[in-house]
């Protein structure tokens, strides 16, 4: 009837939508905990917490679920597998190291969901690398060089990601060879970017800050509407 079932309270602001999946919801607040409550009755089953530098990037990053685990990039460029049971870390690996003198510049938030397909999660990261792990144990399977607070997708054979500068870059997904860019959305507040398939082809839609979604090539980064 559209009232209220339950509430719960975080330990500080939410600035992402909850996630979920089975009886799990899954939450993040702006102090770098998540908090996996009961789907039925809202009750605290148990909180992930871990320490974030001085200085990071205030953004509205969630946190990925999946039936096998909860994936969740954090400030200093770490990316953590979670368990859904008990919310202990299964693994936790580096998307980016930060760099630099000062604290401006050491700043490698990992500001964005990862993705997850198949075996693989990926992740990037702002001042960092876009990066590929396994999902059973962490392990590289690729890294490339970029910059990025607006995210990651992956279509069926390309990984898609909008870097910091509004250029929309395609890398091989097996690989991480880079494929294309496109930089004619220079400054634009260009959003991240959602890998479309149909039987016509490949295609990337992104958006920027005037509101106009601009339709790209998969295959070549070409504007095709």
């Amino acid at each position: 009837d559209g009232s209220p079932a339950w509430q719960a309270r975080a330990s500080s602001e939410i600035l992402a939508a909850p996630a979920v999946t089975g009886d799990l919801v899954a939450v993040r607040s702006g102090d770098a905990r998540i908090f996996g409550l009961a789907a039925a009755d809202g009750k605290r089953r148990w909180v992930y917490q871990r320490s974030t530098p001085s200085l990071a990037l205030r953004s509205n990053v969630g946190v990925t679920l999946t039936e096998r685990a909860l994936y969740a990039g954090f400030p200093g460029g770490k990316l953590v597998a979670v368990a859904l049971n008990n919310g202990a870390a299964q693994w936790e690996a580096t998307v980016a190291l930060p760099r630099g003198t000062t604290e401006l510049e050491r700043i490698a938030d990992v500001a964005s969901e990862p993705v997850v397909t198949g075996d693989s999660v990926c992740a990037v990261a702002y001042q960092g690398r876009v990066a590929c792990f396994d999902t059973d144990n962490g392990r590289l399977q690729w890294a490339r060089d970029i910059s990025s607070i607006a995210g990651l997708d992956i279509g069926s054979r390309h990984l898609y990601v909008t870097d910091e500068k509004g250029t929309v870059q395609a890398f091989d997904r097996s690989s991480g060879a880079s494929l294309w860019k496109q930089d004619k959305l220079f400054m634009r507040g260009v959003s991240r970017p959602l890998a479309i398939g149909s039987p016509l082809g490949s295609y990337v839609a992104v958006a920027d800050y005037q509101g106009v979604v601009h339709l790209l090539s998969g295959e070549d980064g070409a504007f095709a509407a």
